[in-house]
């Protein structure tokens, strides 16, 4: 029987929320288009007009993780207050929000960009995230009056998606904590 007619956005939607919940939980590459299309209800000229190639889905997806981890970073750095100082350290706030999650699997774009061939537009939108949440970090790091703000802002990234692994790997949210704790004690150095 086919999927019910709906609006294009919508349809568009149930595409992207599927391949949301499905790509985080198994993988980009663990899931392919039928699944998405059968899961999401769909037709697949549907799915193929929104999206193309499947790099395409992957991409929107990606996207749609910046949207919520880097939105994430920067409202727990703003919840730290007004000091950059404490919006580095408050940022860790976020990590502990996502490893305490139900369904929990890490960074997606750490995970995306382990299955994603170097050079193609999947891995390169990984690469272009991790690149702009550091150069965020290092803008923070800069404001707070670090003399290396680059070094600062290398060492809390390296420490979030240490988190992020970690999280997922021991199962244990005081990791957050953690490597708040760490966070803290490299931001008080750097600023010494």
């Amino acid at each position: 029987m086919p999927a019910p007619r709906t609006p294009a956005g919508s349809a568009r939607d149930r595409i992207l929320d599927t391949a949301f919940r499905l790509f985080y939980a198994h993988g980009p590459r663990g899931v392919g288009v039928d699944t998405v299309i059968a899961e999401s209800g769909v037709a697949k000229a549907t799915l193929y007009k929104h999206f193309p190639r499947k790099d395409d889905l992957v991409l929107a997806y990606l996207d749609r993780v910046d949207q919520a981890w880097f939105g994430a970073l920067r409202a727990a750095a703003r919840d730290a207050g007004d000091e950059p100082r404490d919006q580095l350290i408050g940022m860790f706030d976020a990590l502990a929000g996502a490893c305490r999650r139900d369904g929990y699997h890490g960074c997606a774009f750490i995970n995306t960009a382990a299955e994603s061939p170097a050079g193609g537009p999947v891995h390169a939108r990984t690469v272009e995230h991790k690149t702009v949440v550091r150069a965020w970090v290092t803008e923070l790091a800069r404001q707070a009056g670090a003399a290396h703000p680059e070094l600062l802002a290398r060492q809390l990234t390296l420490l979030l998606d240490g988190g992020l692994a970690s999280g997922v790997l021991d199962g244990d949210p005081a990791i957050a904590e953690a490597a708040r704790r760490s966070a803290r004690t490299i931001v008080d150095a750097a600023l010494s």
